[in-house]
């Protein structure tokens, strides 16, 4: 039996896919379980080979990535792409990690023990990917666990299952062996009893999920209950902090860039700039014009920087936001509410702790300007939230902005660039409702294998007893 993902834009059928069942997880994992072994055994060189021959073959599927991206959430070609090539970036660095899963010898006060602590694969990883940067996110779910020697369910996403069939059909072709590498695919009404015998299964042993707090929560619950660990990468509101002495063209792009990137349905996205008031007023006259240039249009055309929003619920969600912001005597200074899931870029000024904007995470196009008297109330009002992925500040005194940075609650922070900001080998997870633990370089290798302390007698032994 198969379920239907239609089309955000047209309402067309854009993908089918088959709809699993809980009950076929048991067998999903228990296959996977019983290809962990071997694959766990195979030599670092022989699996870098493999996961280069992966990144070679996720590109060799552009066009069918742009087309499946394009049908199942309003992606325009240019952000299909950079997902590609990102993606393909993290295989590579997965790949340049098969020899970096490294141990020590520790010191030991006992004469003649040999003390080692080496890192092993883990079993098998389940890792739930999201829709909205599909082709990272979901190659990011299983790139470095199989590095590692670990064997993956990749649980796809129902909003769009073709684009992430795709990324296992390339790793089938790279030659992986039986049962390695898996996928997973449900109805939308079927997620939660999937999710949860997925994770209820005694062959998986760790979960990574990318995705809402609210959901993250759901899974970190259940996964306690089998005392299985978990790494979460979940909501944001990242702040973007300018201060007096920014550079304002500079702040401006980095500003547009982060918030209406993928029209903000990025984790990382900036959701609030937090501008000092000595230059609020100039900031948001530039703001406000770059915005007003940013034109949204049908992703297929390929005209227009900004394609369609995933769904009429963000629609609904975000035109809820503008208009609480308003009517609470906030400032629209470019958009406004849309009837379509094409939005259009929206800054909407002077918002306070009493709009809903303020706090929650609008995962849309529509950025909030918060006005701070100094730099000290920028940085409370950037942890003014319960959030802590990204965040951004902008001065032209480096030093000053690197102590601002690390006043800053998050995982993430960049001095002068976007909070819009990933790279394959770097340690990306965020603190509070933004979850724990970090993908990313060696942090994923942390992530991804157990840490064992085991011992050589070298001596005859001498007990009390």
């Amino acid at each position: 039996m198969n379920f239907e993902r239609l089309n955000p834009i047209t309402g067309a059928v854009a993908s089918r896919a088959t709809a699993m069942k809980a009950g076929d997880m048991p067998a999903i994992s228990h296959k996977a379980a019983l290809a962990f072994p071997a694959w766990a055994a195979m030599g670092p060189n022989a699996r870098r080979a493999i996961l280069m021959k992966a990144a070679t073959a996720l590109e060799a599927r552009a066009d069918a990535f742009v087309e499946a991206m394009m049908g199942e959430i309003g992606a325009t070609k240019g952000w299909a792409l950079f997902n590609l090539g990102l993606a393909a970036s993290m295989v590579r660095e997965a790949a340049a990690l098969t020899t970096q899963i490294s141990g020590e010898v520790i010191p030991s006060d006992k004469p003649g023990c040999l003390a080692m602590a080496l890192r092993e694969p883990v079993g098998v990883i389940l890792g739930i990917a999201p829709w909205n940067a599909p082709i990272i996110l979901g190659v990011r779910a299983i790139a470095v666990p199989l590095a590692c020697g670990n064997a993956v369910i990749l649980k796809a996403s129902e909003t769009c299952p073709r684009t992430h069939e795709l990324i296992v059909e390339a790793f089938a072709e790279a030659g992986f062996p039986d049962g390695v590498v898996n996928v997973v695919t449900n109805a939308p009404e079927d997620a939660a009893d999937v999710v949860g015998a997925l994770i209820d299964a005694p062959a998986v042993k760790r979960i990574n999920f990318t995705g809402s707090t609210h959901v993250g929560r759901i899974i970190a619950r259940r996964a306690a209950e089998h005392l299985k660990p978990c790494l979460l990468e979940l909501g944001g509101k990242a702040p973007l902090i300018v201060l007096e002495d920014a550079d304002i063209e500079e702040a401006v792009k980095a500003a547009a860039f982060g918030a209406f990137m993928n029209q903000g349905q990025i984790c990382m996205s900036t959701e609030r700039i937090i501008v000092v008031d000595a230059i609020a007023d100039a900031f948001c006259k530039a703001f406000a014009a770059k915005a007003q240039n940013l034109a949204a249009g049908d992703p297929r055309d390929g005209t227009t920087p900004l394609g369609a929003v995933v769904d009429q619920k963000t629609v609904t969600h975000v035109n809820a936001l503008i208009e609480d912001a308003i009517a609470k005597g906030a400032r629209l200074l470019a958009g406004g509410t849309a009837q379509s899931v094409v939005m259009p870029a929206t800054v909407v000024d002077g918002v306070t702790d009493s709009m809903n904007l303020y706090r929650d995470e609008s995962f849309g196009p529509v950025v909030a300007i918060i006005r701070a008297r100094d730099a000290d109330h920028a940085v409370e009002l950037a942890n003014n939230t319960q959030y802590g992925l990204s965040a951004a500040v902008f001065t032209r005194d480096v030093a000053r902005g690197l102590t601002i940075a690390r006043q800053i609650q998050s995982g993430i922070c960049h001095v002068n660039g976007p909070t819009v900001h990933d790279e394959a080998q770097m340690p990306f997870g965020g603190v509070g409702a933004s979850g724990y633990g970090r993908f990313g370089g060696k942090a994923g290798i942390d992530s991804f294998t157990e840490l064992r302390w085991i011992t050589v007698e070298t001596q005859p032994g001498h007990f009390p007893i």
